[in-house]
């Protein structure tokens, strides 16, 4: 556990620019941002760009279409998502 905070940003598509604001008053470094679900599409927002490390999991990936890649997304799947939130002290769902 080195890492400080893992946000899971589950909000849903109307909610997601607001989360993502509120998000950025607090996140620091060394924090990283799980987007899931609707919130997947907001990838290319440039605040979450400018947010740190971003992960999406792969069954989420598929909302953003077949050949979607972005510099600063790390796509995972269930497994590594359960190992990456063991990683951190803590995990705040933002909905």
């Amino acid at each position: 556990m080195s890492n400080s905070t893992l946000y899971l940003l589950q909000s849903s598509y109307a909610n997601t620019s607001q989360s993502i604001t509120q998000l950025g008053q607090f996140i620091a470094a060394g924090d990283a941002i799980v987007l899931m679900g609707e919130s997947v599409l907001f990838i290319t927002d440039e605040q979450i760009q400018q947010l740190g490390t971003c992960y999406v999991l792969e069954q989420d990936v598929q909302i953003l279409g077949k050949h979607a890649h972005y510099n600063h997304m790390h796509v995972i799947n269930y497994a590594q998502f359960a190992d990456l939130c063991l990683q951190y002290m803590r995990c705040i769902s933002l909905k």
